[in-house]
């Protein structure tokens, strides 16, 4: 073979190898996967809600503020205040001529609820003293609610005109709201009511007439 021959043929293989070594290799040159396939984003899944043992979704969380719903009344009650004279108006009638005891009563004017708590404070006129207590009241947590409109009743016992004491045409009145809150009295006409030493009692808040003129 001449020189010129012999260095055509090694030309020949020299491209052949470089054609070889410049395509894809192995699986690639028929549309395999490769040996080291190009990596992909995986696509993220949809959110899904949660869901609880049955498979339904998991309730939402309460909005700010609270648990949804409203309060149980014993919550509500926390809110009520004592009734002051600010709250409510007062009358005084006559209930029984003869000792010349009266029934009290207010009337939450306000428009909110309010308790009357323990015993009417009941001073008389210009006189010093106020009437006893008279039975036993019950406690904060038990006291009269008044919602708006709403009355309570007390019963005023006056005594015999004996010449032991005065008669006093009106009186005073003042709720009990045990703190120190001032107010303004109340008052009311009471024609014939006379005061005796000891005599004058006063009983609590009722709901109802009957009960508070039978203690």
């Amino acid at each position: 073979m001449s020189t010129v021959r012999r260095a055509a043929v090694v030309l020949v293989a020299l491209s052949a190898a470089a054609l070889t070594a410049c395509g894809p290799a192995g699986d690639d040159a028929a549309g395999g996967t490769g040996t080291t396939p190009a990596a992909k984003p995986s696509a993220s899944p949809s959110a899904k809600p949660s869901t609880g043992p049955s498979g339904a979704p998991s309730a939402s969380a309460s909005p700010a503020g609270g648990p949804s719903g409203g309060g149980g009344a014993s919550a509500a009650d926390h809110d009520v205040f004592p009734c002051s004279t600010y709250d409510v108006t007062f009358t005084a009638s006559l209930a029984e001529p003869t000792t010349s005891s009266y029934l009290l009563k207010v009337t939450n004017k306000s428009g909110k609820a309010c308790r009357a708590l323990g015993h009417p404070v009941v001073t008389f006129g210009a006189l010093d003293g106020q009437a006893t207590a008279r039975g036993e009241a019950p406690g904060i947590e038990d006291a009269l609610r008044l919602e708006p409109g709403q009355s309570a009743y007390a019963g005023l016992m006056g005594g015999a005109d004996d010449g032991k004491g005065r008669t006093v045409g009106s009186i005073a009145l003042t709720m009990n709201t045990e703190s120190d809150l001032e107010q303004t009295p109340l008052s009311a006409s009471t024609p014939g009511f006379h005061v005796s030493p000891d005599v004058n009692s006063v009983t609590p808040w009722m709901n109802n007439v009957e009960d508070a003129l039978s203690l």
